[in-house]
């Protein structure tokens, strides 16, 4: 699978991901917390967010919060948690230990009938001593009306793609945290 190291917010943050992603800010406005980056050849997009520490102490609810959060942001008629894992980082680095959720949620796109199911891949790194959250979500339609849902050998490829990301992620410099 290529892949290759991704630098996010000026570098503080790597991790390996595919080698043509896109930028979103080449397109649209990014808030300075978050980068979003687009698949050229599906309608999969990754975005990684910068964000206040939540309440739940434990990284199971705290993810599930995070992703209830997104459904609730993203007006999901439904939404379902079908699995949350722990990954240890044992690399030896700062780096916080993983919290990965896998989850579906059925969204309403530009006043179509059907909603599109999104398959959400997220990814909880606590960095309790600054109070972050960091917070990354691959969302893959797997059922849309407009012909880009993701599926067979493409849905799969993308599921290994996340789950390297995930685990190769590393906080390279805490200070994009102040």
């Amino acid at each position: 699978m290529p892949g290759t190291s991704l630098r996010l917010f000026g570098g503080a943050i790597t991790a390996i991901a595919p080698h043509n992603l896109l930028d979103a800010s080449e397109i649209r406005q990014i808030p300075d917390t978050q980068e979003v980056l687009l698949f050229p050849d599906s309608s999969i997009s990754i975005i990684v967010e910068i964000l206040q520490r939540v309440e739940p102490d434990d990284n199971q609810d705290a993810v599930k919060y995070h992703f209830d959060s997104l459904a609730h942001d993203n007006d999901a008629l439904s939404s379902e948690v079908v699995s949350v894992n722990l990954i240890p980082n044992d690399r030896g680095d700062a780096t916080p230990s993983v919290t990965t959720l896998t989850g579906v949620q059925r969204v309403p796109k530009f006043n179509k009938l059907i909603p599109d199911e999104v398959r959400v891949l997220m990814a909880l790194y606590r960095v309790v001593e600054k109070g972050i959250d960091l917070v990354v979500s691959f969302n893959i339609p797997v059922r849309s009306e407009d012909g880009g849902a993701v599926r067979g050998e493409k849905l799969q490829q993308a599921q290994e793609q996340f789950d390297l990301f995930a685990r190769s992620l590393r906080i390279e410099d805490f200070n994009v945290f102040a």
